[in-house]
């Protein structure tokens, strides 16, 4: 309180700090590591811990597994690992039996597919599964429709036609 002492003329004479007295101030005060940090209870975070975990069986390896790991704050350890809870499964060796022979080569490139061949692909492997009389009308109703075909006279211009000739377009433009 010194603006009030001087004001009200205090009797107690002050001195200025003396190089002694500054120097026992300079004094440094240190804590030890566990005093200065603070993290908490640092006893609590030293002591190891153990977890237990529990995992139900498999088909393929049935019974109860259980991992117990130790936990410290600095480490961690496993203690018990039960077999069969996520062990790496062997790799299968794989034998090439064509000895360093290379495969065929499949050929992907189009070939001309008749309309008849074309609609047996459509078919897939359904064909004929909800159809009323089962396989034996399809294939009734196929061997009737091959009669029709065989009686119908096929245009002897279009197996001359080659690949980009416009002939079977002026054809149809003629019967317009």
């Amino acid at each position: 309180m010194g603006l009030f002492d001087r004001l009200l003329g205090s009797d107690k004479p002050q001195s200025p700090v003396t190089k002694r007295e500054a120097a026992k101030k300079e004094e440094a005060f240190f804590l030890d590591a566990d005093a200065s940090s603070s993290m908490g209870n640092v006893d609590f975070m030293r002591q190891s811990n153990t977890i237990r975990r529990t995992f139900p069986g498999t088909v393929d390896s049935p019974g109860s597994k259980e991992i117990i790991d130790e936990v410290a704050s600095m480490e961690a350890r496993r203690v018990v690992k039960s077999e069969g809870l996520g062990d790496p499964k062997p790799a299968e060796v794989q034998t090439d039996l064509t000895g360093g022979i290379p495969k065929t080569v499949k050929k992907t490139f189009c070939e001309p597919m008749t309309m008849a061949e074309l609609d047996e692909r459509k078919r897939g492997s359904s064909f004929g599964v909800n159809v009323p009389g089962g396989p034996a009308a399809i294939k009734a109703e196929q061997e009737q429709q091959a009669e029709a075909a065989a009686q119908q006279p096929k245009p002897a211009d279009t197996a001359q036609s080659k690949p980009g000739d416009i002939g079977a377009f002026k054809g149809w433009v003629k019967d317009l």
